[in-house]
């Protein structure tokens, strides 16, 4: 082997030792083993879920498990395996280049004892044990979460607690995801009872707004059952709230919490941000007049981090009369103050321009062949503050066979966030060793190619949600019709429902700038006519689209709201069969009627497009650009208008459905279910243009933007 080879090959294993030196340095790791507690060996097959991220591994023949790159953070552990006990665990903490090392053991689902017989024997849906016996009396395959288990896993709220069913998840924090399904097939309930979103984009309703305070299961259902509505095709997630104890409780609970990437950090904020104590505006967000310049800050800066902690007041309890009727009701009250900040995040945009060539990065507003684009790996760097709070109150009667319960619910979160985006690697990536402060290189010489790019985003919200349901369950009496030993019916059961629901976002403050900076460049003049000179560096405009009169600074308020009256009725009746099997018939009626309120109002620095900032990359252009004054006039350059591309609308949507569905066990080990379900939607929405628009949206079909546009739909399952 010639010294030149040897020379290449032991700088390549430097470079490559180098570069894992540095990875071990930013991440590290987690390995252990499961074993089975009753009889001391390893365990094949476990699961192992990080909940925090969500990754999920499997252990292998020796029972070992490694998870090879994780960022630095305290984590919760789930391990799990059909036929044994779950098992939680918390305040993993992975530290800079280690392996943290783990070691759990799994409980097998069995005990032995002497027979004995138990009679009245209640099993709540809070606990493990009262979820196992609703997954086996379900038809469907349906897995869950007790409220046990979400305290052992300090999930926060439902979002949280969601992942850690198997196969299940959720999407930007908030939204279901069942068996890989997205909201849209997803059907989220409260109750059973299908609430109300004000979400601009999606029907999913947000599970971060139900806090663990309030919540006694998480029920996740796989696959559809007649009884289901319709748009569960891929999944129906249900959550339960707490009910009436069954013993007299007052419980008070606090937390505080020490953030190392928050508490006493400077984190990303901006002037007049924050949220109030109970997450109301206090005017300083409200639309500014017609013409009048910009108010307030534009772009991001930094802050203390703020003080993390929550509480919560809870009691309740029973009472039986000596008429026989109990009586009994629960109240909840919990206020959350939260936050949180990352700096080193990225959003990166690759793609593939024609089939065989390699990955490269996605561009916009030209080309590399026209020497003027821009690219999409962006830095970014985010944080947050939210406040939650509400209330939950149940009040019930009973009786031997009949229930009624009224409960009422309320919930409201304000959360401000500050985004910080920049893209300076898509300049190195075309340019290869691209240096900022050489006037010559040729990076700076072709400015519009790659340029470097700031976005800032400030976005303030408010939802609230509400709701009032009276349910009633009856078990009738017994019919006392069988023939002979071969089918008998059993007291059959009713269970109706109505509510009244709203959910409501306000969001009076979302700001968006926009900003791209050219270096210092050399330019050859025409000598002698014109001698050699240098371009200062200057920070321009970077708006949403290349021709587009929309400016780059942006302010949207928004404000959405969505009420829903729903009534159901089921009616079951169970019967036993030959083989001493219970089976049952069941139908049932469904309405849902809501009513939707969109509104939206946009302001921005329209047709300016002659507008610099010199200044170093380092210095933001936001920090002044609201206040920036015309030399001439006096008067600030950038005012901001309302624009006219803006469509509010109101919306209707009545569903109304029916159902007919038959559990039948022909046998120890099968069980035969159908059924057949009818459901219709009608959808109607009227459009309320900016005056003197004829721009309409594509959804309208071209027509009269002040008429009504009304669908309907029927789907026929079996």
């Amino acid at each position: 082997m010639s010294q030149t080879v040897k020379c290449v090959i032991l700088s390549f294993a430097l470079l490559m030792s180098s570069r894992s030196v540095l990875l071990a340095q930013e991440v590290g790791g987690i390995r252990g083993t499961v074993y089975d507690k009753d009889f001391d060996v390893p365990l094949v097959a476990a699961e192992v879920l990080v909940v925090e991220t969500g990754e999920k591994t499997t252990t292998g023949d020796e029972g070992n498990f490694v998870f090879g790159e994780v960022d630095l953070n305290t984590y919760t552990l789930v391990f799990s395996k059909e036929g044994y006990t779950r098992q939680v665990m918390a305040d993993v903490v992975v530290s800079a280049g280690r392996m943290s090392e783990v070691e759990a053991s799994l409980a097998g689902e069995f005990v032995e004892m002497e027979e004995f017989i138990v009679q009245d024997l209640e099993l709540g849906g809070g606990s493990e044990i009262g979820l196992l016996n609703l997954r086996l009396e379900d038809p469907s395959l349906m897995d869950s979460i007790s409220a046990d288990l979400m305290s052992q896993a300090g999930a926060s709220d439902a979002a949280g607690a969601l992942r850690l069913v198997s196969g299940a998840t959720v999407t930007e924090g908030k939204y279901a995801v069942v068996r890989g399904l997205p909201d849209r097939y997803v059907n989220s309930q409260l109750n059973a009872v299908r609430l109300p979103t004000a979400d601009a984009d999606k029907r999913a309703v947000q599970l971060d707004q139900f806090p663990a305070a309030l919540v006694e299961s998480i029920q996740v259902k796989k696959t559809f059952t007649p009884d289901q509505q319709g748009d569960a095709s891929g999944g129906a997630v249900n959550v339960v709230t707490k009910g009436i104890p069954e013993e007299t409780l007052l419980r008070v609970s606090g937390q505080v919490t020490y953030d190392s990437h928050v508490t006493g950090k400077d984190v990303l904020t901006y002037k007049g941000g924050g949220v109030s104590c109970w997450g109301f505006d206090d005017g300083r967000r409200d639309i500014q007049g017609e013409g009048r310049p910009w108010d307030g800050a534009v772009g991001v800066t930094s802050g203390d981090g703020p003080m993390e902690y929550k509480w919560s007041l809870s009691g309740g309890g029973k009472h039986e009369l000596d008429t026989g009727l109990t009586i009994g009701g629960f109240g909840s009250f919990f206020y959350e103050r939260d936050s949180s900040f990352y700096d080193h995040g990225f959003d990166d945009k690759y793609w593939v321009e024609d089939p065989g060539d390699p990955m490269t990065p996605q561009y916009t507003q030209g080309s590399p062949e026209q020497d003027a684009f821009k690219t999409q790996l962006f830095d970014v760097a985010q944080g947050s503050e939210e406040v939650k709070w509400g209330s939950l109150a149940t009040f019930g009667w009973e009786t031997e066979n009949h229930a009624l319960t009224l409960l009422y619910m309320y919930t409201r979160a304000a959360e401000d966030v500050a985004t910080l985006a920049e893209d300076t690697r898509g300049k190195a990536y075309y340019f290869p060793g691209y240096d900022r402060d050489d006037p010559n290189d040729p990076g700076n010489l072709e400015r519009d190619a790659a340029p470097y790019l700031r976005t800032e985003t400030l976005e303030y919200t408010e939802r609230t949600t509400q709701t009032l349901q009276l349910s009633g369950h009856h078990t009738l009496g017994d019919p006392d019709w069988a023939v002979d030993d071969f089918f008998r019916w059993r007291p059959p059961e009713l269970h109706w429902g109505l509510s009244f629901s709203s959910a409501d976002l306000y969001q009076p403050d979302k700001r968006l700038f926009g900003s791209l900076w050219w270096a210092e460049s050399y330019n050859p003049g025409f000598p002698p006519f014109v001698p050699p000179f240098t371009t200062e560096e200057q920070h321009r405009q970077f708006k949403p689209a290349e021709t587009f009169t929309l400016g780059n600074l942006q302010r949207i308020w928004k404000e959405i709201s969505e009420e829903s009256e729903q009534y159901f009725l089921n009616g079951e009746f169970p019967f036993e069969q030959w083989n001493g099997q219970e089976g049952y018939l069941k139908v049932g009626l469904f309405n849902d009627q809501v009513d939707r309120r969109y509104k939206q109002e946009s302001f921005s620095n329209f047709n300016d497009n002659v507008a610099q900032y010199q200044a170093p990359w380092e210095d933001f252009w936001s920090e002044v650009f609201p206040f920036e004054v015309d030399p001439v006039t006096g008067e600030r350059q950038h005012p901001i208008t309302g624009g006219e591309v803006d469509v509010d609308y109101d919306g209707e949507q009545e569903i109304s459905a029916w159902y007919g569905m038959l559990d039948l066990p022909v046998h120890s080990s099968v069980k035969v279910i159908g059924g057949v379900r009818f459901e219709s939607t009608e959808l109607d929405i009227v459009n309320y243009p900016e005056s003197e628009v004829t721009w309409i949206p594509p959804s309208t079909g071209g027509a009269d933007p002040a008429e009504s546009g009304r669908r309907r739909c029927g789907v026929l399952t079996g």
